[in-house]
């Protein structure tokens, strides 16, 4: 599972996600990408799950990239715990992502697999997806 190796704080403020994403939507590395369509916290065990889905699909041909890092950590209290006295304590990262961010991508496999894999990949994910594939050189947008 993904984590930091050293954080600079152990409990961070839960923030906002509104707006679009601004970096990381273009599919730059590999052909084919799986974009969110929604704002989520995604977790390291749920960026596992989908690897571990797009690989076992494409039987470790290609090669998959993930372009998203649970770098915020999530604090949980304990159950039957009364209100106050404190934030709790972490229990998991997440990564923050905004609709239209770029979360894996994969190249050296057909077309089809990698609609397939990043459709297997998407069910394990708390967000709608979109398969997007990499922009032409001469065209605009990544659709």
């Amino acid at each position: 599972m993904l984590l930091p190796k050293r954080p600079k704080y152990r409990k961070i403020h839960r923030g906002r996600m509104k707006g679009i994403a601004r970096r990381g939507n273009k599919v730059t590395y590999g052909d084919y990408g799986l974009q969110s369509l929604e704002p989520a916290w995604i977790t390291s065990a749920q960026i596992e799950a989908a690897r571990i889905a797009m690989t076992r699909y494409i039987k470790r041909g290609g090669q998959v990239w993930i372009k998203i890092f649970p770098d915020k950590s999530a604090t949980k209290k304990p159950a039957g715990v009364r209100m106050g006295s404190g934030k709790g304590n972490p229990e998991y990262w997440v990564a923050v992502v905004k609709p239209g961010r770029v979360m894996f991508e994969m190249n050296g496999v057909p077309e089809e697999s990698a609609k397939e894999a990043m459709r297997l990949a998407s069910h394990k994910l708390p967000v709608k997806c979109k398969f997007v594939k990499r922009a032409n050189l001469e065209g605009g947008g990544s659709e």
